[in-house]
């Protein structure tokens, strides 16, 4: 299994760095995981958003999702193709208003929005609690402490498993999600400053602890928000699980 980051930033792109988006890959299947602000722009420069087999949304803030415009544009409306893109339509998995909230974002105004639908680019499909499988992965979702509808996803090949936390807050779901994992791919938004700022999101000691508490063989740190001091973060999760990396934009992890 391979892990590439196309963007780690939280809550908003940085300074040369995009929003949350990612590709993990095995068996030659490409399932992308999430794509936030500026990521298509980085995928493109790795390799054709066609390579593209399914595409997973843990929930509907932009930093996870605003890409999908972008991408629909791409799919719509690219001159040359390398297969029939309709009915080749991409399969798309999210919260339940998934089709409803991207027409939306994509609808230029009100008038076109009422009558905008993405069918004809996404098979769209609504993440229950459970498994279901995407190419060789087993994807198992489970529900996030988080202000909109929110996922956690165990992706799971033959030979490796990561836990992805997606946005959200301590919650008991998250050990669930997380024990015994090869890979702990875990957002890590706040220090446990005083002054941190309010939200629900994981500082990086409650990501450390996570990791510590599910045997996790790796943890990697992501969604860190820009104006929060990275080295701080990774000091946290370090001093209970010194392995602990932050991920780097272009980082590409075999697993």
């Amino acid at each position: 299994m391979r892990l590439t980051i196309l963007g780690c930033a939280g809550s908003f792109p940085g300074p040369n760095t995009a929003a949350s988006g990612y590709v993990i890959e095995a068996d030659g299947f490409v399932l992308g995981l999430e794509l936030g602000n500026g990521t298509l722009a980085e995928l493109q420069g790795l390799r054709s958003p066609f390579d593209l087999d399914a595409l997973v949304l843990s929930h509907l803030h932009p930093d996870h999702c605003a890409d999908v415009s972008a991408l629909t544009v791409f799919r719509r409306y690219h001159p040359d193709p390398p297969y029939a893109v309709r009915p080749r339509r991409l399969p798309l998995y999210g919260p339940a208003e998934t089709p409803a909230r991207l027409a939306n974002a994509y609808a230029p105004h009100e008038s076109e929005r009422v009558r905008t639908d993405l069918a004809d680019v996404y098979e769209f499909h609504t993440l229950k609690a459970g498994m279901v499988p995407i190419g060789p992965f087993e994807v198992t979702s489970f529900p996030m402490d988080h202000p909109t509808e929110a996922w956690g996803m165990r992706i799971s090949s033959p030979t490796a498993t990561i836990a992805y936390t997606g946005d959200t807050g301590p919650c008991a779901a998250l050990d669930d999600l997380t024990t015994g994992v090869d890979v702990l791919l875990s957002e890590a938004s706040w220090t446990d400053a005083p002054d941190r700022p309010p939200g629900v999101h994981l500082s990086g000691r409650q990501a450390g602890e996570l990791a510590v508490r599910a045997g996790a063989g790796r943890l990697l740190l992501t969604h860190v928000a820009p104006w929060t001091d990275h080295d701080a973060v990774l000091a946290e999760a370090r001093e209970v699980f010194p392995d602990a990396e932050l991920v780097r934009q272009g980082a590409v992890y075999e697993i």
